[in-house]
């Protein structure tokens, strides 16, 4: 009785795949949902161009571009805040058409002749078409809701905008400008550390940069910083952590060495959200964590309280 009804299962199943599986199935064998001698059409196909998605880091949710950057690079589901370009993040933080870059010019050589997996120059020339731009600090005089300030944004698509010698003369001489036009300065921050494909000369800079920095203190002018994900390294041990006042971004990663160094090296546990803005603030490093669509305001807020000058 068994053997019967399963021999009269696969006989059913037979007779339907003969008359209606076979209209279903496409030339190779594979079920479709197109009717027989259909043909798709793909002018009617939906297309869309290459980079119209991003996938969010911290929740893994894709999102379309064009609505993340009118939500100012924040996922629209975790909060995460995703790189900006140095572009958008201008526009973030200045009134319109007030930003005028200085020192563009300026270019990195490759004065120890250094090769690791391939030259220094090789490198630079590989950044600078990546980025359009000549290094990985782009700095200028700006305004925001009528007050004039410096300000100097990091990229780190730019060789993980590690500081060699054009971006601590850069920093350098956009503090040296704030102070001689008696006005704070404001340096947004992302960065690897120091750039190892200049040796001696790239630490150098946190010296420059911090003896800049003294002088503008001494003059009794403002500097604000506004850490962003990942600040590391040269970077947060000089210029970074200077600030009179620092801000940072949301779950920013922030340290001098990577949290698996730490841990590697102390072999010990770290505590939970270690290098975090959070834990940072919670910690005293840093003043506030400030989340993207209020970064502008508090700015502003900020620049008038240090007295900077209407323009």
């Amino acid at each position: 009785m068994v053997l019967y009804l399963k021999c009269g299962s696969w006989l059913l199943i037979y007779v339907v795949y003969n008359i209606y599986g076979k209209n279903m199935a496409d030339s190779n064998g594979k079920y479709s949902t197109l009717k027989v001698g259909v043909q798709a059409n793909p002018h009617h196909r939906m297309e869309f161009p290459d980079g119209a998605w991003v996938k969010c880091k911290e929740c893994g949710r894709t999102l379309y571009r064009d609505q993340l950057a009118e939500n100012l690079y924040v996922c629209t589901y975790c909060a995460c805040h995703l790189a900006m370009s140095i572009t958008g993040r201008i526009r973030l933080l200045t009134d319109a058409g007030s930003f005028q870059e200085i020192d563009k010019e300026l270019v990195s050589v490759d004065t120890l002749g250094f090769v690791d997996s391939k030259p220094y120059t090789a490198r630079i020339a590989e950044n600078k078409k990546k980025t359009g731009a000549n290094d990985a600090v782009t700095c200028g005089s700006a305004s925001l809701d009528g007050r004039k300030y410096m300000l100097g944004v990091m990229d780190f698509r730019y060789m993980g905008a590690s500081m060699g010698s054009v971006v601590g003369e850069k920093i350098t001489r956009l503090v040296e400008k704030a102070t001689a036009e008696k006005c704070p300065v404001v340096l947004v921050t992302a960065s690897g550390g120091a750039r190892m494909q200049e040796g001696i000369l790239s630490l150098m800079q946190m010296a420059k940069t911090s003896g800049a920095l003294e002088r503008h203190a001494e003059a009794g002018l403002g500097y604000i910083v506004l850490m962003t994900n990942p600040t590391y390294g040269g970077v947060t041990a000089s210029f970074a952590t200077l600030g009179d006042v620092i801000l940072a971004e949301p779950r920013a990663m922030i340290g001098f060495a990577g949290p698996r160094v730490i841990q590697e090296t102390t072999n010990s546990k770290l505590p939970e959200n270690f290098q975090t803005a959070e834990f940072l603030l919670e910690k005293g490093l840093i003043d506030r964590v400030v989340e993207r669509k209020n970064q502008r305001k508090e700015l502003s807020l900020l620049l008038e309280a240090f007295g900077a000058p209407t323009v």
